[in-house]
C-alpha cells in the first residue's frame, strides 16, 4: 500500500537485498536463477501441489525465468519482496520465501515459504522464518507479521509453531482447493510490543 498523500512512496526505501542466517544465504530474486528454481519446483511438484497453485502445472524454464524477473521487478518496486533461499556453503537454491501482502504504511507483512523436497526436514524453513523475521525487524520497522497457511499443512503449522507465532483464528472455508473442498485458513501473528521486541 502507498501513501501518496503524506508523500511516502516504497520504492524509495532502501534496505539489504541479501543477509545470511547459519545455514542460509536469503536474498532477492536475479535475474538467471529461473533455471534452479525450475529444478526445485519440478523436484517437488507432488508435494507442493496440495498448497501451492503454482506448483498445479509444471512450468517451463522460461516461465520460470519470467518469474523471477518479475518478482526482481516487484522487489525494486517494494511492492512484494520475494527471497530465495540458497544452502550458505554450496550456493544451492533449496527454497523459496519473502514478505507478502505488504502495508507499508501499516508495516504489516505475511511470511510465505517453501522449501525443495530433497532439502525438506533440516529445519531450514524455521531458520529462514526467524531470518526474514529480524530482516523485517530491523530493516522495515514492521510492527505485524502474520504466517497464514492451510490448516491440513501439517508441516507449515509446526514452522509457524516452532518460531513462536500466536495462533490468531481460523477463516474457516475460506477458498477451496483444487478439487473443489473448503479449506480453512489459519493465521498465526507477530506484533511489535509483544512478540518482539518494540
Amino acid at each position: 500500500m502507498t501513501d501518496l498523500s503524506s508523500g511516502f512512496r516504497p520504492i524509495m526505501l532502501d534496505f539489504p537485498e541479501s543477509f545470511h542466517t547459519e545455514r542460509l544465504t536469503i536474498r532477492a530474486p536475479r535475474p538467471g536463477d529461473g533455471i534452479q528454481v525450475n529444478e526445485a519446483i519440478r523436484e517437488s511438484a507432488e508435494q507442493l501441489r496440495p498448497w501451492l497453485p503454482f506448483a498445479e502445472n509444471i512450468p517451463s524454464i522460461e516461465e520460470s525465468e519470467f518469474n523471477v524477473r518479475k518478482a526482481r521487478v516487484q522487489f525494486l518496486e517494494r511492492s512484494d519482496l520475494m527471497l530465495h533461499l540458497r544452502d550458505r556453503a554450496s550456493d544451492e537454491f533449496v527454497g523459496s520465501s519473502g514478505l507478502h501482502r505488504i502495508d507499508w504504511q501499516a508495516r504489516c507483512f505475511e511470511i510465505g515459504y517453501w522449501i525443495r523436497t530433497s532439502r525438506s526436514g533440516e529445519g531450514l524453513v524455521t531458520e529462514a522464518v526467524r531470518g526474514i523475521e529480524q530482516f523485517a525487524i530491523k530493516h522495515l520497522q514492521a510492527n505485524r507479521l502474520e504466517i497464514r497457511c492451510d490448516a491440513r499443512n501439517v508441516r507449515s503449522v509446526k514452522v509457524a509453531e516452532r518460531s513462536g507465532y500466536t495462533l490468531e483464528g481460523v477463516l474457516r472455508r475460506i477458498k477451496q482447493d483444487r478439487t473443489g473442498a473448503g479449506v480453512d485458513m489459519m493465521i498465526f501473528s507477530k506484533v511489535r510490543g509483544t512478540e518482539f521486541i518494540s
